[in-house]
């Protein structure tokens, strides 16, 4: 009876991680085939759905095309919103997770009284919506000139993204035994060269998984990008936006084709570290 009974669930899990996998890529893959269609095919009834050459108008298959991918590669201002993404997005997750590991080496190694409650106000800072925050940081920005600045957005970023590089990066080094260090320290090791020699490796996966979310939420950031930015410090979640209001007609290829230009770098760097990131979630998870 267990044996039939586990013949039957197991093909349900799969039924059912399959009709879930479909339902999450559907909108990515047709913004994907989007990005290949000609204006005409985005905006045809029925709607054109696989790639074909020379396709009769009344065809379910659109026309392959590139154009889309040139108008938005040619584009300087797009390109140098994008170079603003990456450049701020990376600087604010080395800063953050950087910072974030020294406070959380100190919140796991040196508690004090009040330390959990201190810890939990450093994480509320996350939990205001940041269309909140929106009005006094933007007065704040205009009085010390960060206004349209990539200093500013990295600035900001870096400490938005801080109190969850935190509490991660305490969490996972509560998990590594102080005997380790101690026992560095007794070989004549100073308490920061056992940091760096010791803790640190042992804390790498952990490490890469704060890093690649918090990575991935400067990338995604678009609220204060929106209010702290306008000609120079521009990202492509706000050119993404500005796409559709510089036309009377939303131009579906071209922005289909910038959102997978901006969707690709993430993409692929999360494929690149998926290894480091299940060990960095999972990380104290099983203990021998």
């Amino acid at each position: 009876m267990i044996r039939r009974h586990e013949s039957v669930k197991a093909p349900a899990r799969a039924l059912l991680l399959a009709g879930y996998a479909l339902i999450s890529l559907a909108p990515i893959v047709w913004m994907l085939i989007t990005a290949f269609k000609h204006p005409a095919d985005t905006t045809a009834l029925p709607p054109r759905i696989l790639p074909g050459i020379a396709a009769p108008e009344n065809s379910l298959w659109f026309r392959f095309t590139l154009s889309n991918f040139a108008r938005v590669l040619s584009d300087i201002d797009t390109m140098r919103f994008f170079f603003n993404s990456v450049f701020v997005s990376v600087c604010s997750t080395a800063l953050s997770v950087a910072a974030g590991t020294c406070a959380g080496y100190g919140f796991s190694r040196f508690p004090f009284r009040g330390s959990k409650h201190a810890l939990f106000f450093v994480l509320s800072t996350r939990m205001l919506p940041p269309l909140a925050l929106a009005v006094p940081i933007s007065f704040m920005y205009s009085r010390l000139g960060l206004i349209d600045t990539r200093f500013g957005l990295i600035l900001l970023y870096t400490c938005f993204n801080l109190s969850f590089c935190t509490w991660m990066m305490k969490m996972v080094l509560d998990e590594i035994p102080r005997a380790y260090e101690e026992a560095a320290m007794l070989d004549g090791h100073s308490r920061v060269e056992a940091f760096r020699r010791v803790v640190l490796p042992a804390a790498m996966p952990g490490l890469y998984a704060t890093g690649v979310f918090s990575l991935l939420s400067s990338w995604n950031e678009y609220a204060f990008a929106l209010t702290l930015t306008s000609t120079d410090a521009v990202t492509m979640p706000v050119r993404i936006h500005a796409i559709i209001g510089d036309n009377s007609i939303t131009p579906w290829g071209p922005l289909a084709a910038a959102s997978v230009l901006f969707l690709l770098p993430m993409a692929v760097f999360g494929l690149v570290m998926r290894r480091h990131l299940v060990r960095g979630v999972t990380f104290g998870a099983v203990k021998g």
